[in-house]
């Protein structure tokens, strides 16, 4: 069944909790402020003061030559595999990563593009699984174009790829000829959980974007970075899929001031996942992954209710989760989710159970 987003039903309460996506969080009043106050001009004639801005902030924070503002992560992969990549060629990922379950089939759709799912464990994979899943080049296989990881992994329960396996993977790719991008939608989240450095957890992307409307805060807008040579690529596939923004420094200045922000306060984010995860498991019948930073997945068949059941009741008592399965829930923390909040989610999916 297709979901529409539509307005709240009448018989439902107001939501105090929303733990359903850090997608959900909303501009600070400060973030707005300096949105209202940012310089603007013509991003399309490169004259928008405030984009260049945050582009050159990420190319130094993350030690690449060039990027491009655009209005989603999801564009950014999208840009970034058709930029890499032309039809027929293949893309290695995890068989969870966003570019197969998330996009609509847009690597399909857009470059003509394959791609092979890999199997790891919470979301990643390792050197020996790139090495195994090479094609002999012949000319009725597939040529392999990209290796393609995302950090942190969403499906895998937000986990961290280690620095020197997530090198690894990268090394492995660059030895065999095949480019490498990161789908850095929680970045950010990876950084300040493992205390590596952006421009050290990506030294060994080809190309890598970070999201800004995750944990980050931002209303939207994502940056895609890379070479000089790659970015000048990405933005011809950018006015082919849509064209310039226009006045983007209003929406830019919202990214510098998350940079400026919200980055050290994700660690907020994490302990208050720690801290859901500790309260889910002492509630009998379900089981928790253990988090590695603002996502908690667990598994609700113990309850005997799948993981929609739980969400519809809850959601009656003003808290919202997200599904990944039958039985696999998820919920996340961010920037609009405090202690309080976690503790009333844990009351909440309680009370769910006992009634």
């Amino acid at each position: 069944m297709l979901y529409i987003p539509r307005r709240p039903a009448a018989d439902l309460p107001p939501v105090r909790v929303n733990l359903y996506s850090d997608t959900q969080t909303k501009p600070s009043a400060a973030m707005k402020d300096a949105m209202m106050r940012a310089e603007v001009g013509d991003e399309q004639h490169g004259d928008d003061p405030t984009v260049h801005e945050l582009c050159d902030r990420m190319t130094a924070l993350l030690g690449k030559q060039a990027a491009v503002f655009l209005p989603s992560g999801t564009m950014c992969n999208q840009i970034a595999v058709r930029t890499h990549c032309t039809a027929g060629d293949e893309v290695i990922a995890h068989e969870t990563a966003h570019i197969i379950q998330n996009e609509g089939g847009g690597v399909g759709a857009l470059t003509g593009a394959l791609v092979l799912g890999v199997r790891g464990a919470r979301g990643q994979f390792d050197a020996e699984t790139v090495r195994q899943s090479l094609r002999e080049r012949r000319r009725n296989i597939p040529t392999q174009r990209l290796v393609a990881v995302e950090q942190t992994a969403n499906s895998g329960g937000g986990t961290v790829w280690p620095l020197d396996k997530l090198n690894g993977v990268l090394e492995t790719a660059h030895e065999h000829g095949l480019s490498t991008h990161m789908d850095g939608a929680r970045l950010m989240n990876a950084v300040v959980a493992s205390g590596v450095s952006p421009r050290d957890m990506v030294a060994h992307c080809d190309s890598v974007w970070v999201d800004f409307t995750k944990g980050l805060g931002a209303p939207l807008g994502a940056v895609l970075c890379g070479s000089e040579e790659f970015i000048d690529a990405a933005w011809r596939w950018k006015q082919r899929l849509g064209g310039s923004l226009r006045q983007a420094g209003v929406c830019a200045a919202a990214c510098i001031y998350a940079l400026d922000h919200n980055i050290d306060r994700l660690a907020d984010d994490h302990a208050n996942a720690r801290a859901l995860a500790q309260g889910l498991a002492q509630i009998p019948g379900i089981t928790v992954e253990t988090p590695e930073t603002n996502l908690v997945f667990f598994d609700t068949t113990g309850t005997g209710l799948t993981a929609d059941d739980l969400a519809q009741r809850v959601r009656h008592q003003g808290v919202t989760l997200s599904t990944a399965g039958r039985y696999r829930a998820r919920a996340c923390t961010h920037l609009d989710v405090d202690r309080t909040g976690v503790d009333l989610a844990i009351q909440a999916i309680r009370h769910a159970l006992a009634n």
